[in-house]
């Protein structure tokens, strides 16, 4: 993770279509050296609360987590967590991860113990799944494992090939 630079933060308002809001640090970088996840902090700069401490900006994972959402996969997910107890505890401990993350930018009292994306009990947003895995690394969240193993290599066509690797 890194401390944003005014151009990773320009590039983040290109990704998003808007100025983005609360970004503490870049939390995972695409190979070709773009912001794909942001830290966000957990109150936002107008006051309000913000839960989602992991927020996927790549574009290109943006637009492939959306196509596995609409492929049912959020809700054959969360119909696991109730039948296979080991995930139902891996994914706690991942909300739990998430938790502990967000309290190390601050505490904010109306979203204490309210990590993102279903978790720990459904699957809500992929889109907040696979930002933590790509932020935290593999092993963290199992349920954003599984979806960026869905997505392969998301940035390599045409992202990469656009700086020649």
């Amino acid at each position: 993770m890194s401390e944003p630079t005014q151009a990773d933060l320009t590039a983040v308002e290109a990704q998003l279509g808007r100025e983005p809001r609360g970004v503490a640090e870049i939390a995972w970088r695409c190979p070709c050296g773009k912001p794909g996840v942001v830290k966000t902090e957990p109150r936002l700069p107008n006051g309000t609360p913000f839960p989602t401490t992991y927020y996927l900006t790549c574009p290109r994972a943006t637009s492939a987590v959306s196509t596995l959402e609409a492929s049912g996969l959020m809700a054959e997910m969360s119909a696991r967590l109730q039948e296979d107890d080991e995930l139902a505890a891996r994914y706690r401990e991942a909300h739990e991860s998430y938790l502990a993350d967000r309290e190390a930018l601050g505490h904010v009292e109306e979203i204490d113990g309210i990590s993102a994306g279903g978790m720990p009990t459904r699957v809500k947003c992929l889109h907040v799944l696979v930002g933590h895995s790509l932020a935290a690394g593999p092993g963290v969240n199992p349920l954003g494992d599984e979806a960026l193993e869905k997505l392969g290599e998301f940035w390599a066509d045409p992202c990469c090939k656009e700086l020649g690797e």
